[in-house]
C-alpha cells in the first residue's frame, strides 16, 4: 500500500474517532445539565419524582413480599441453610463470654428489669459492631460473597417476573437468576472502589483519635471537614451504583452501560433517592433492635430456668435469620424503588 494511502487511512480513522468522541460528549451534556464549577439553574435540575411517603413505601415493600410470602420464605430457608452449611454461624462461646462479661460489669450501672434491658441493649450493640463469628477463612468469605450476590439476583429476578404477572416458583429464580452474576460482580467492585473515601475517613479517624488530634482546636475542625467531604463523596457515588446493580440484571446489559444509565436516572433526584436509601438502612437497624433485644432477654430467661439448653445457639441462629431477611428485604426495597423511578420517566429540563 502506498505511503499516501496509509496516511489517508490513518487520518480518516483519527477523524472518525474524534467525531465519535465529540458525539459522546455532546450526548452526555444533553443528558446531564450540570456543569462542574458552574451554578446550575433551577430549571435544569428540577425533575419530578412521584413517590409515596417513607412509611407508606415501606408498607408497600412489606405488602409485596407478604403477597408472595411462600416464594420468599423458601428462598430464605435455602439461603439460611446454605449459609449455615458453607459459612457457619456465630460462636455460642463468644456470645456466652459477652453475656458473662456484661453481667459482671453492668451490676453497678443497671438495677432490676431496667438492668436486664440495659444488658440486652449492650449485647445488641456488641453483636452489631463486632458480630459473633470468628475470623472467616478465605473460602468462607468467598462462599458468603457468592451467596449474598445470588440472593440479591434471585430476589430481583423473582420480583421482576412476579410484578410482570408471570407465575414463577423459587426454583425458577434459583436456576435462572445467576446469568448476570459476572456483570453484577463488576458493578459491585465499582461500589467497593467508591467506598474508598469512607475507608480513608475511618483510617484517618483512628489515627487522629490515637494521636489526640480530636481533642479540639483548628486541627480537629479541619479533620472533621475533610472526613465529612470524603463520606459525602462516597454517598454521592454509591447512590447511583445501587440502582446500577438492578439495571445490570436486565438481559444484554453491560456494567458500564448500567452505570451510565443509573447516573442519568439520578439527575435532579440524587438527594431524594439517597434519603430513601438511608431510610432503608434505618429501618433495617430498627428491625434488628426490635427483634434481637427481646430475643436476648428471652434467651437469658429460658437458659436461666433450664440450664440443660445453655449450649443451644439460639442467638446465633436468630442472627442468621435476620441477616437472611435483611438481604432479601433490602434487595426488594431497592428494586421497587427503582421501579417507581422508571415509571416516572421525566427528563431533566
Amino acid at each position: 500500500m502506498p505511503t499516501s494511502s496509509k496516511k489517508r487511512t490513518i487520518s480518516e480513522a483519527a477523524k472518525k474517532a474524534f467525531s465519535l468522541s465529540r458525539a459522546r460528549v455532546h450526548a452526555y451534556k444533553n443528558r446531564r445539565p450540570h456543569r462542574s464549577f458552574r451554578l446550575t439553574r433551577r430549571r435544569d435540575y428540577v425533575r419530578s419524582l412521584k413517590l409515596p411517603g417513607y412509611i407508606a413505601f415501606t408498607h408497600y415493600v412489606n405488602r409485596t413480599l407478604w403477597q408472595h410470602r411462600k416464594i420468599f420464605l423458601v428462598l430464605g430457608i435455602v439461603y439460611a441453610v446454605l449459609t449455615i452449611t458453607l459459612v457457619g454461624i456465630g460462636s455460642q462461646d463468644t456470645y456466652e463470654t459477652l453475656t458473662s462479661t456484661l453481667n459482671e460489669t453492668s451490676a453497678e450501672i443497671f438495677e432490676g428489669n431496667v438492668g436486664q434491658i440495659g444488658e440486652a441493649a449492650l449485647l445488641f450493640l456488641s453483636i452489631g459492631t463486632s458480630g459473633l463469628t470468628t475470623s472467616l477463612t478465605e473460602s468462607q468469605q468467598i462462599y458468603a460473597g457468592l451467596l449474598g450476590l445470588l440472593v440479591w439476583l434471585t430476589t430481583v429476578w423473582l420480583l421482576r417476573n412476579l410484578l410482570a404477572g408471570h407465575k414463577v416458583r423459587t426454583r425458577d429464580g434459583l436456576y435462572s437468576a445467576g446469568t448476570p452474576i459476572i456483570s453484577t460482580f463488576l458493578v459491585l467492585l465499582v461500589m467497593v472502589v467508591q467506598l474508598l473515601p469512607v475507608a480513608l475517613a475511618l483510617i484517618g479517624y483512628s489515627a487522629a483519635l490515637s494521636s489526640g488530634l480530636l481533642d479540639g482546636g483548628v486541627e480537629a475542625m479541619l479533620f472533621w471537614i475533610a472526613a465529612i467531604l470524603l463520606v459525602t463523596l462516597s454517598l454521592y457515588w454509591v447512590t447511583s451504583t445501587f440502582f446500577a446493580m438492578i439495571i445490570v440484571t436486565l438481559p444484554g446489559m453491560y456494567p458500564m452501560r448500567a452505570l451510565r444509565t443509573a447516573g442519568d436516572m439520578m439527575v435532579g433526584r440524587r438527594l431524594r433517592l439517597l434519603l430513601r436509601l438511608l431510610w432503608m438502612l434505618a429501618a433495617v437497624a430498627l428491625t434488628w433492635a426490635l427483634v434481637l433485644i427481646p430475643m436476648i432477654l428471652i434467651d437469658s430467661g429460658i437458659k436461666s430456668l433450664w440450664t440443660q439448653i445453655a449450649g443451644v445457639p439460639i442467638i446465633p441462629l436468630v442472627i442468621v435469620l435476620l441477616s437472611t431477611w435483611t438481604l432479601m428485604w433490602s434487595s426488594s426495597y431497592v428494586y421497587l424503588l427503582y421501579r417507581r423511578v422508571v415509571d416516572d420517566d421525566a427528563k431533566p429540563a
